[in-house]
């Protein structure tokens, strides 16, 4: 329980947690946005008949969800299935609320994370050791699976294909940036190409829609002056919120630190991140790192509030018109929504 008051400035650089493999696999399930995902729940657009032909086809895919027998009945021969789906759509189309959704009514053991959780997964554990942890898996869901790292794309490949091989099914969806309106979209033919030694074990199942989100495309994360960022802090403080206050270069050169898989942990129980002095990055390392924990705080629905350079904008030129500008582009979004959005509930 939080007192009332606040009695000491609370700090990310000071928090340096230690974790187990078995916890960061815990750790892979649905954000909490999409704790309560079902096919019941998803809204399908009536104008684009591919979003409830997705429902259809995921619930096909869900053989468990059909076999009274369990999830490999002997009592009912099914039809042969591919084990792996991969959800190829544009932004917004509801493509996580689907895998989340296909994640909850599945048997156990299973898990849910992004393809940067499962590549920083391997980083922390080892790759002997993850294929270890994820074995046995009924269901592994992938969330943005991303293509801009070849290295990385040959390690999940692998990965992916042991798992298949011992009787795990894998679904999938794309990393398509927000409000790319179409440049650059990462396709089925992409996903298809690069995972080639495993591409016969996936059907591509099509989404079309508009993003439901309507989110606008000249958004800006929000910035607010020193005195302004000092009487916020305070204010939420004096309400029994949980702030983290740091200065934005000592959490950069923090974060080089700790584990991308310890990020979750950095971040437990804090309601308000409140960012000082926020800078341009010019390394490509130290934005990557950053992309990584925007990605926790965002699954975590913790606001931001930063002085300095609007956090959208920390990224230079050169990074945005590179290999992993998808990567940035997602990342800048979602600083805007964490900037600009309402303060969840605990923190009102």
């Amino acid at each position: 329980m939080v007192s009332a008051t606040q009695k000491l400035p609370l700090r990310l650089v000071d928090r340096s947690p230690s974790i187990t493999g078995a916890e960061i696999v815990s750790e892979l399930v649905p954000p909490p946005q999409f704790e309560h995902a079902s096919f019941e729940s998803y809204r399908p657009d009536l104008d684009y008949p591919s979003q409830l032909e997705a429902v259809e086809r995921l619930n096909t895919f869900a053989a468990w969800r059909a076999r009274p027998g369990g999830f490999f009945s002997r009592t009912r021969k099914a039809k042969a299935e591919l084990p792996g789906i991969y959800l190829d759509g544009g932004f917004g189309v509801g493509k996580t609320h689907l895998l989340a959704a296909l994640w909850h009514g599945a048997p156990g053991p299973k898990y849910f994370g992004t393809f940067i959780e499962y590549t920083a997964l391997v980083g922390a554990l080892g790759y002997a050791e993850t294929v270890t942890q994820l074995s046995g898996a009924k269901l592994i869901c992938i969330d943005e699976f991303e293509l801009d790292d070849p290295g990385d794309t040959m390690l999940m490949t692998r990965l992916l294909g042991e798992l298949i091989a011992s009787g795990t099914r894998v679904a999938a969806t794309s990393n398509t940036p927000p409000n790319s309106l179409g440049e650059g979209r990462f396709a089925a033919a992409d996903f298809l190409r690069e995972i080639q030694a495993m591409s016969a074990n996936f059907e591509t199942v099509r989404i079309d829609g508009l993003d439901y989100r309507r989110r606008d495309a000249s958004g800006h994360a929000e910035a607010v002056l020193p005195e302004e960022f000092d009487r916020l802090n305070e204010a939420l403080v004096e309400r029994g919120s949980r702030v983290t206050c740091d200065d934005f270069g000592a959490l950069m050169r923090h974060l080089s630190t700790v584990h991308p898989s310890k990020y979750i942990k950095m971040i437990a129980d804090v309601d308000v991140i409140a960012l000082r002095n926020v800078y341009l990055l010019t390394d490509q390392t130290d934005a990557l790192r950053l992309v990584a924990f925007i990605d926790r705080v965002y699954d975590a629905e913790i606001p931001i509030i930063a002085s300095g350079l609007p956090l959208h904008d920390v990224f230079d030129a050169e990074m945005l018109e590179g290999g992993y500008r998808k990567k940035y582009q997602r990342s800048q979004s979602r600083m805007v929504a964490l900037t600009t959005g309402e303060l969840p509930p605990h923190a009102e």
